[in-house]
């Protein structure tokens, strides 16, 4: 399993402030609390996976808080929550959609009331599931058995998945990698966003000096 910081180091300022991040979420709207959450980031240089700390370190936090939570890998072209856990990936978001009446796919984490629903084998199209009927009616499926969704997207500038997908959820986090992220690649995120009408939350961001800096 890879590091996650706020387990191996949960006295940190970096594990201190995605649990501040957890509480300025919840107030984050004066409405009904946050039950469903994409993190995604504007895009990425290398055509790889961005980094699913800010998705993984803030499911953790919740589900030390007392919730129950469910993390969803949502990126369709490069899964990789599975290997931060170090669980299968058998089975996931696409046997779940595709299948017929299977049974939710869901996998225990080492964190009490923390699990993880993997990719399961990578589609040929992953915005169409992504963006279809089915991928909502799981997503009110998966409300039956979590006080909270979160759902590591691929790059917002990558393909229309993360925007189409935010868009069936309470809202979107971004993630902005403090050196590396430009700022042309956010404000094209942000436009992307406001044409599919998704709410953005705000932003975090991550690989600054000690800390994850959060911001709204």
């Amino acid at each position: 399993m890879e590091k996650i910081i706020t387990l191996t180091e949960p006295t940190s300022a970096a594990a201190e402030a995605y649990r501040a991040l957890r509480v300025n979420l919840n107030y984050a709207t004066l409405d009904d609390a946050i039950k469903t959450l994409v993190i995604a980031a504007p895009a990425t240089e290398d055509n790889a996976p961005v980094p699913a700390d800010v998705s993984v370190n803030l499911a953790v936090v919740a589900a030390q808080a007392g919730q129950r939570v469910i993390l969803v890998d949502a990126d369709l072209r490069y899964p990789h929550l599975h290997d931060i856990f170090g669980i299968p990936n058998a089975g996931g978001v696409t046997q779940a959609i595709l299948g017929k009446n299977v049974a939710l796919p869901l996998l225990a984490t080492e964190v009490p009331g923390l699990h993880v629903l993997t990719t399961g084998k990578v589609p040929p199209n992953p915005s169409d599931i992504l963006s279809s009927n089915k991928m909502g009616e799981l997503l009110e499926q998966l409300k039956e058995h979590a006080d909270l969704i979160i759902l590591q997207a691929p790059p917002i500038l990558a393909a229309v998945d993360a925007a189409a997908l935010a868009a069936k959820t309470d809202g979107l986090v971004l993630t902005v990698r403090s050196g590396k992220t430009r700022r042309d690649r956010i404000e094209s995120a942000k436009a992307v966003l406001e044409r599919y009408q998704v709410r953005l939350l705000g932003a975090v961001l991550t690989d600054a000096p000690d800390a994850v800096q959060v911001g709204y």
